[in-house]
């Protein structure tokens, strides 16, 4: 029966012969989907044309699914009306299974449905309730639109009648495709006499009626792409005329005022021009601009939870990278603790190095320090000796062996001088084995560095006063010199001024005693201490004695 009635329906020819074919054997049975859905598809809607009622299959497929679903809550619209919101809801809803109509597809709707209530649309109320549908789910079906919009939560203040109006209005511009309809006068082309008709326009065809009940239809005037309306100026009687031409016909159709008049006209050049473009109708262009703005908007909230997915993964990836170098800073953290405990440790050792150096140092200062003494004492005792010659040359200013005894002192000034040179020369090799000491400082790590420093600073003081003595005794040297000079010119004065030698030498004897060349042996030894000159020159010295001798004699 369902089978038969589809085919009366859809306008397809039925074959019970193929029916029974089909299900001849199989054990799912008929009305199961597995059995049935094949069959419909394959013998049913594959053969249909398009030439077939669409309000007659809706009301079939309502009168298959409304008993069951609809809600038994009583409702502020009659079930035509509903049936009408439950055609709307197919035309609009999304197209997969099961069908949903999304809250911007209700909003259109209920939009509509106020505006032709003549109400004005509840906005603030309308995003409450988005809020509220948008936390439970993602739309409605088409029960539960149906239930929404007859229970009157936005249709507030409005009779049943309105309601039904406005449902039926917008059924009429969604799916029977009316663009405009109304009363208007039609000039008939052969009595020419002027009759009221109901006019309806849609995308490809404006047909007039007897009366707005759509029962006794009178004709049709079929719009393409070469149709025009024009205004045209009163006549007979006649106000607010307007000419539609077409190819094979021309209407003269009158409106009731002016403003029907240039809607009329509107609306009939604006279908022409979508024919002319191949445009579909107004709402159909919108829903699917809707449809793709939707779709658009969900590629994007896919493309950005892909990328958020992304960045999420990026973001656990770049956390466990900085745990890793957490890790690693942490292992370097101990590396170091453990580098720097080492590094105290060797610090501590050198510190226990450097202070035996340091005492090693206290200990050459003070080695030093006792030599410095030692030097000064033999300083003292040289000035006594001077003292001593000093008296000594007033005991001989008047005496020819003050020569002698001269030359005896220019002996010991040049023993102190060659003394001297020995004591510069050891203290020059004392300040090289020092400055090679600083070179092999400074060659150190520079953790010890700061140390050596100081060091170094405690030797450089060292070799300042070294260098201080240094001059001092070359300031002595320099005086010896001086007083050896001063010596030499006494000695001349006093040979000036004596006459014999011999006779002064006898008048001294028993204060000093003649100084004579010592032995041949390694260790030579004078009156004044350990001698200052070689065998070598001695034996010259005691040559120029005995020549001086003879001479004076």
């Amino acid at each position: 029966v369902l089978s038969h009635n589809l085919c009366t329906v859809l306008n397809v020819p039925h074959d019970p012969v193929a029916l029974e074919e089909h299900f001849r054997d199989d054990d799912e049975g008929p009305v199961s989907n597995q059995g049935y859905m094949p069959y419909l598809n394959k013998f049913i809607l594959e053969k249909v044309q398009g030439n077939f009622d669409k309000v007659e299959f809706n009301r079939m497929c309502w009168t298959l699914c409304a008993k069951k679903n609809l809600s038994k809550s009583p409702l502020l619209i009659s079930d035509e009306d509903a049936f009408k919101v439950w055609v709307i809801f197919n035309f609009l809803s999304e197209d997969k299974y099961p069908l949903i109509i999304v809250p911007e597809e209700i909003e259109y709707l209920l939009k509509k449905i106020t505006e032709a209530m003549g109400a004005g649309w509840q906005q603030e109320q309308f995003d409450h309730y988005k809020i509220a549908l948008n936390t439970s789910r993602e739309g409605l079906s088409a029960w539960e639109l149906i239930e929404l919009i007859g229970s009157g939560q936005f249709s507030k203040g409005m009779d049943r009648q309105t309601v039904s109006m406005a449902i039926n209005e917008v059924f009429n511009e969604l799916i029977l495709d009316v663009l405009k309809q109304g009363y208007m006068l039609k000039k008939g082309h052969k009595r020419k006499n002027w009759m009221e008709r109901w006019f309806v326009l849609k995308p490809n065809i404006i047909s007039y009626y007897v009366s707005e009940d759509l029962k006794d239809k009178k004709g049709d005037i079929i719009l393409d792409g070469n149709c025009c309306v024009e205004a045209l100026p009163d006549k007979d009687g006649k106000k607010c005329l307007f000419l539609i031409k077409c190819l094979d016909k021309t209407f003269e159709i009158s409106a009731s005022d002016k403003k029907k008049k240039q809607e009329w006209i509107q609306a009939i050049q604006s279908t022409v021009s979508l024919l002319r473009a191949g445009s579909p109708p107004p709402h159909k262009e919108a829903r699917q601009r809707r449809r793709e703005l939707r779709q658009k908007l969900l590629a994007e909230q896919e493309e950005l939870e892909r990328q958020m997915k992304e960045l999420q993964a990026a973001n656990e990836n770049k956390q466990k990278e900085l745990e890793t170098v957490r890790k690693q800073l942490e292992a370097a953290a101990a590396r170091a603790a453990e580098e720097e405990k080492k590094r105290l440790q060797t610090q501590v050792e050198l510190q226990d190095r450097f202070s035996l150096e340091l005492e090693r140092e206290k200990m050459v200062r003070q080695k030093m320090e006792e030599q410095v003494a030692q030097k000064s004492s033999e300083l003292e005792q040289y000035l006594q000796r001077v003292r001593e010659l000093e008296e000594m040359y007033k005991q001989l200013q008047e005496a020819l062996e003050d020569e002698k005894q001269a030359r005896q002192d220019e002996e010991t000034v040049r023993k102190l001088q060659a003394r001297l040179l020995e004591e510069e020369t050891a203290k020059r090799a004392e300040l090289e084995k020092w400055h090679l000491q600083q070179q092999q400082t400074i060659q150190m790590t520079e953790a010890e560095k700061q140390e050596l420093e100081n060091q170094r600073m405690m030797k450089e003081q060292a070799l300042q006063v070294a260098m201080q003595q240094l001059k001092q005794l070359e300031l002595e040297r320099k005086e010896a010199l001086e007083q050896y000079e001063e010596v030499k010119k006494k000695l001349e004065m006093a040979a000036n001024n004596t006459k014999s030698w011999k006779d002064k030498v006898a008048h001294h004897e028993g204060l000093i005693r003649l100084i004579e060349p010592g032995s041949k042996n390694p260790h030579l030894i004078t009156n004044w201490g350990p001698a200052a000159f070689t065998e070598a020159e001695l034996e010259e010295r005691q040559r120029s004695w005995k020549g001086k001798k003879a001479t004076s004699e």
